[in-house]
């Protein structure tokens, strides 16, 4: 039962690791304007995206934009979207997969075979955060080295937004959730590995010895 309640969790995990990295993938916010120097004081800020980029006025008003071409983009967005769409496809299957295997399913018999399907289902939850960190960490690094870099111009220093935080966290809940689905699974596996033996009473003959058939 202990076992069954860890799935549930990791797999729960992972429900959320995978939402939070569609979030991540549709907000604009990878980027946003560094308020340094003489831009302390600014206007309006710039918010940059996977998919388009936003002007935000200090009256409130927001205009967004969508990228015109694909092929003119950066390679770390053209990553980033690549990437991003995979994790969002791949945690729908992991889903499907781990209810599939699940222990409070029926779909599949209890077995190997059904712990193997869950087993599939973790790896792939764990796949979905490694995948899903390449973009992530290489938008931040990018971040960083323009924001130390002297020959940038101020007004084009950026600064890590809101969607890459979303994404590292969406990343933990993935690699924790399916970690824990992966364990869960092994550890119920082994439980159920050791084949089991039974025996017969043994009941005593009418010459009072005991029949050899009752022995297993």
């Amino acid at each position: 039962m202990t076992s069954a309640a860890l799935e549930i969790l990791g797999l729960g995990l992972g429900i959320l690791g995978w939402v939070g990295v569609i979030l991540a993938c549709g907000l604009p916010m990878w980027q946003v304007s560094a308020f340094i120097d003489v831009n302390i004081v600014v206007a309006q800020t710039i918010w940059e995206g996977l998919w388009m980029n936003c002007v935000v006025q200090s009256t409130g008003q927001m205009q967004c934009k969508v990228y015109d071409s694909i092929l003119a983009l950066k390679p770390e967005v053209q990553a980033g979207r690549a990437l991003t769409v995979i994790v969002a496809l791949l945690g729908l299957v992991a889903l499907m997969v781990t209810v599939v295997g699940a222990q409070c399913t029926n779909c599949i018999r209890p077995g190997k075979m059904k712990s193997r399907i869950v087993i599939a289902g973790g790896a792939i939850y764990i796949l979905c955060g490694v995948l899903v960190l390449i973009p992530l960490c290489w938008f931040a690094n990018i971040v960083i080295s323009d924001f130390y870099d002297p020959t940038v111009p101020p007004s084009q220093k950026r600064e890590m937004g809101a969607a890459l935080y979303i994404g590292w966290a969406a990343t933990a809940l993935l690699l924790f959730g399916g970690c824990l689905i992966c364990c869960c699974s092994c550890s119920q596996r082994d439980e159920t590995s050791f084949p089991v033996k039974y025996s017969a009473p043994r009941r005593p003959t009418s010459n009072g010895e005991y029949d050899k058939k009752n022995y297993v």
